[in-house]
């Protein structure tokens, strides 16, 4: 009975895997914002170099990742497979758990999988500076991780809640040369204008993305970069996927569940993609989206266009949203605390070939602490999110009778969130379920844009 499963480096896939060449139907398109015609490459120049255009335009089912790319994933991939036997004892369960420990990478976390590419492609076209927005400071630590090897400036707003709650993943960037600015700042129009508005805003990431947007266009020499919801973000994700299939076939095994923790979808679809090319094939899967019922994005959002950022300086999404306007309850997992979820994720929530879930705040926190005491290892909240709903699932396992293989992404280590776990031991933490009032007016606000699927 093997604890963990490690490929060697010879094994590490070549190629990521591009989710649009296999969909039943095609994603609607990506429209711009004053025109509300599809967005065109040109239109996206302002903010990404041309490599990244390209991929979140491909069709192609492979994407070669290059050699350069390569040597830099192999400071920590491939990451290793774990059997949770210690939580499967506990639980008493016939379910057999494994887990793709991403919290291997330098920042400790997943991020790092599309920084990497992002960075060397920004690299590789000429870019001299990356501005971008973080929630929790994960995707924020591991841009600028990605831009020190590569000899990039790095610019990151980061959402205050989480700039106050996390001050050592603050450290974290300015330890790799990043320059961390809490958002809503001072330093943008955007940032102005809200704290005119409400000088105590705890921020959002909606808010963060606007900053950073404008930061990028009006800097010489500068571009965007964003860690989740774009194509080309959860293509370069899907390098998880691809290496926990390689792992599963060395032990003869097969997930009847895949599950991940999902706030603007890149960790839970960088594992879920390659497995639901396998559902549409045929096979026998569920695979499950596990968020914040504070933020249920999935669950009680509505599928609409909608911007990515309060600001509106984003293109149009099609995508699952609570509104361009919500500002989240300050919970813990900063990172899943966005109002939209990536349009690939919405599209196949609606072709039914995905599930989503919600959780409350502190079953996520009690599920952690199960974990932390049986299996040594201490989680991110967000990565909380996706054990509660592996816990549920195998005890519906022993509950039926029925052995079964549950497959799920450990998407960060929760080493500097230990205040959130002081909180949460303390007694000081609570639920917070978002009213439906709330939820109404965000979509209402919603019913002049475009709808998917050609609809008025």
């Amino acid at each position: 009975m093997e604890r963990k499963i490690i490929l060697p480096e010879s094994e590490i896939p070549r190629n990521w895997y591009n989710i649009l060449s296999d969909l039943p139907s095609p994603l609607d398109p990506v429209l711009h914002p004053a025109t509300g015609k599809p967005i065109s490459p040109k239109d996206l120049g302002a903010i990404f170099p041309e490599p990244l255009i390209e991929q979140e335009m491909a069709a192609d089912r492979w994407i070669k990742i290059p050699d350069e790319i390569l040597e830099k994933y192999c400071l920590w991939r491939p990451t290793p497979l774990r059997r949770a036997i210690s939580l499967e004892k506990i639980l008493d369960t016939p379910a057999r758990i494994y887990y793709k420990d991403e919290s291997v990478s330098p920042p400790g976390s997943h991020k790092p999988n599309t920084a990497i590419p992002q960075a060397y492609y920004n690299k590789v076209s000429g870019t001299k500076k990356i501005c971008t927005e973080t929630g929790a400071g994960q995707w924020g630590s591991a841009l600028a991780f990605a831009c020190s090897l590569y000899g990039l400036e790095c610019e990151v707003f980061m959402v205050r809640v989480s700039y106050d709650q996390k001050p050592y993943r603050r450290i974290m960037m300015e330890t790799w040369g990043a320059t961390c600015i809490p958002s809503p700042s001072n330093k943008t129009e955007t940032g102005k204008t809200i704290l005119a508005e409400s000088p105590d805003s705890p921020g959002s990431l909606g808010i963060a993305i606007s900053e950073a947007i404008e930061a990028a266009v009006t800097q010489e020499g500068t571009k965007y970069a964003l860690g989740s919801v774009l194509n080309h973000v959860l293509l370069h994700q899907t390098i998880i996927g691809l290496e926990a299939k390689k792992q599963m076939e060395l032990i003869g095994e097969f997930p009847d569940v895949v599950i991940g923790c999902a706030g603007g979808g890149s960790n839970f679809g960088g594992l879920a993609l390659p497995y639901v090319e396998e559902k549409i094939n045929g096979k026998n899967i569920s695979i499950i989206a596990v968020e914040p019922a504070s933020c249920p994005t999935i669950t009680r959002g509505a599928y609409a266009y909608d911007f990515g950022d309060t600001a509106k300086k984003t293109p149009l999404l099609p995508m699952h949203t609570l509104g361009h306007s919500f500002i989240p309850a300050p919970l813990h997992a900063g990172g899943l605390r966005y109002h939209g979820m990536a349009p690939i994720i919405s599209k196949l929530v609606v072709e039914g070939l995905i599930e989503a879930k919600s959780v409350n705040q502190l079953d996520t926190f009690a599920a952690g602490i199960r974990w932390a005491r049986s299996e040594g290892y201490i989680p991110a909240p967000e990565t909380n999110h996706a054990i509660a709903a592996v816990i549920e699932e195998a005890k519906l396992a022993r509950e039926e009778g029925k052995e079964k293989v549950i497959l799920f992404t450990w998407s960060g280590h929760g080493l500097l969130d230990m205040a959130a776990y002081q909180a949460y031991l303390a007694g000081q933490l609570t639920n917070y379920t978002l009213p439906d009032d709330d939820i109404k007016a965000a979509i209402e606000a919603l019913s002049d844009l475009p709808k998917p699927g050609g609809k008025s």
